[in-house]
């Protein structure tokens, strides 16, 4: 039985193409550049912030973003970034009487953007907010703690192998993994990641038809 669903957000309920185009713009590099630095991060399995690196070696990442902040080009996000399965699939969660969670490793300023929707959630929280990041263990001992379900009976979705599906199921809690952005579809077919999942899925509206069955 399932009684807890939390999802992950970049990339599995929200877009990251303003996000990538709002650094390109800021690094003053064509779109696609960063874009294709991006693919080849993920391809080679290490941490998204270093396309950044490459595009602008020596780069210290977090005084830019705030350097970003500051004028008034940070972080953002509105209706249009979510994807359009999100609204239909938590509707559909929440009248089947799942405890819906958005819990995700974005600052805390995503969290309250984030908010501002509102979406038919119960809680939207961040590692920003907790302080803590995946693939952390204690970022799921922070879920668990949110989730008010047992280990079993809660499902973790994410997109991303190493930060989503793999220390959730360490952490004993079912998994979906969902086929979506560079990370879900890169590494879909993965049989480590296979093993791990315990669905698959091309779309959260599926998610209702998991539970219902």
């Amino acid at each position: 039985m399932i009684d807890t669903i939390v999802l992950d957000v970049g990339e599995t309920i929200t877009r990251d193409d303003r996000y990538w185009h709002s650094w390109a713009d800021w690094l003053d590099i064509p779109h696609h550049t960063l874009s294709a630095l991006v693919g080849a991060v993920v391809a080679q399995g290490r941490d998204n912030a270093d396309a950044v690196r490459l595009a602008r070696p020596g780069i210290d990442v977090a005084a830019e973003y705030h350097a970003r902040e500051a004028a008034g080009r940070g972080e953002f996000l509105d209706e249009t970034d979510l994807y359009d399965d999100v609204r239909p699939a938590l509707s559909g969660l929440r009248k089947l009487g799942i405890r819906v969670i958005v819990a995700g490793n974005q600052t805390s300023r995503v969290g309250e953007l984030l908010r501002d929707l509102d979406l038919p959630v119960h809680l939207i929280v961040t590692s920003g907010d907790w302080g803590v990041a995946k693939p952390h263990s204690e970022f799921f001992e922070r879920v668990m703690e949110v989730a008010q379900a047992s280990p079993r009976e809660t499902v973790y979705v994410g997109d991303h192998p190493a930060n989503d599906i793999f220390p959730a199921k360490a952490a004993g809690l079912r998994t979906a993994h969902i086929r979506r952005g560079p990370w879900g579809h890169l590494w879909a077919d993965n049989p480590e990641l296979r093993a791990a999942a315990d669905w698959r899925i091309d779309s959260l509206t599926e998610l209702t038809t998991i539970i219902a069955d």
